[in-house]
C-alpha cells in the first residue's frame, strides 16, 4: 500500500462574490526540493473575504508557469473545517470534502480511469481540514507562544479518516532577515504508517505562514508525495475579481514536460 503522508498546506477558493462585498488578494508561493533547492512547482493563491469566512483558490503551476492543478476551499462550519476540492490534470487525481455541517462526505479518485470513492464522515468543529490548519495556528497562537502544545484531528482524504496531530512551538528563528517562530506538527499516536513531522515558520509580529517544510499534497510524476519546502516570502497583494474569474476558468495542462 502506498504510504499516506501529511498534506501540505495549502489551498483553494469559492464562488466569486461581488467586488463590493469581498476584497480579493493574491499571494505567490514556490515549492522547492529540500535537497539541492530545485524549483518543483509554483503556487498562486487568491484569497477572498475576512479570515473567519475566507475562501481560497489555488493554482498549482509548472516551473514555467502553466497551471496543472487547482484547489478550491469554501467556508463550512468553522474556519478550521472548510469544504475543499482538489484536482490534478496530469493524472486525473481528485480529493475533497463536501456537504453540510450535519452531513459531510470525503472523496478520492486515484486517477482519470478510476471511480470516485466516497465516504460519509463526521467532522468535529475543532478538527482541521486541509489549509484550515492555518486558522488553527492563528486561533492558538498565544498558547503556542506560551509553550503549550495543541492537539487536534486532521483529515487525511486519501485514507478517508481523521488522525490525531500535535502542534507545538520549536523556538524563535530568523527567516530571510525577519523575526519568526518555528512550529512542528506531528502524529500524536501510532497508526501503523509513518508520517514525517511537518515544520512551519510563521512571522512573529503579524503571524502569517512564511515556510512549510514536509510532505507536500501535490504528487510527483510517479504518483508519490515528495518532501518539499514551500516559501511565501511576500505579503498578499490586491487583485481584481476579473483575475479571480480567470484563474477559476483557466485550463489545466496534462504535463509539465516540454
Amino acid at each position: 500500500m502506498r504510504r499516506t503522508l501529511l498534506p501540505s498546506l495549502l489551498l483553494v477558493l469559492i464562488p466569486v462574490l461581488p467586488a463590493a462585498a469581498q476584497q480579493v488578494q493574491r499571494q505567490e508561493g514556490r515549492a522547492y526540493a529540500p535537497a539541492g533547492g530545485r524549483l518543483l512547482y509554483r503556487e498562486t493563491h487568491w484569497l477572498q473575504g475576512p479570515p473567519e469566512t475566507r475562501s481560497r483558490l489555488v493554482l498549482y503551476r509548472c516551473a514555467d508557469g502553466r497551471a496543472f492543478a487547482r484547489k478550491w476551499m469554501t467556508p463550512q462550519g468553522s474556519a478550521q473545517t472548510p469544504d475543499f476540492a482538489f484536482e490534478d490534470a496530469r493524472s486525473g487525481y481528485q480529493e475533497g470534502l463536501q456537504g453540510s455541517a450535519a452531513a459531510r462526505t470525503v472523496y478520492v479518485r486515484e486517477d482519470a480511469r478510476a471511480e470516485r470513492v466516497s465516504r460519509a464522515i463526521a467532522i468535529p468543529a475543532d478538527a482541521v481540514v486541509d489549509a484550515g490548519f492555518d486558522a488553527a495556528v492563528l486561533t492558538h497562537w498565544e498558547a503556542l507562544q506560551g509553550g503549550r502544545s495543541v492537539a487536534f484531528q486532521f483529515l487525511l482524504p486519501s485514507r478517508q479518516r481523521l488522525v490525531p496531530l500535535k502542534l507545538q512551538r520549536s523556538g524563535a528563528v530568523t527567516w530571510q532577515g525577519q523575526p519568526a517562530e518555528q512550529l512542528q506538527m506531528r502524529l500524536d499516536a501510532w497508526f501503523g504508517f509513518a508520517v514525517p513531522a511537518v515544520t512551519l515558520v510563521y512571522a512573529r509580529t503579524t503571524p502569517r505562514l512564511l515556510q512549510f517544510s514536509g510532505t507536500g499534497n501535490v504528487r510527483d510524476e510517479h504518483g508519490r508525495y515528495p518532501q518539499v519546502r514551500v516559501e511565501f516570502p511576500d505579503l498578499p497583494v490586491a487583485a481584481t475579481p476579473a483575475e479571480l474569474v480567470a484563474a477559476r476558468q483557466q485550463p489545466l495542462v496534462s504535463t509539465c514536460a516540454g
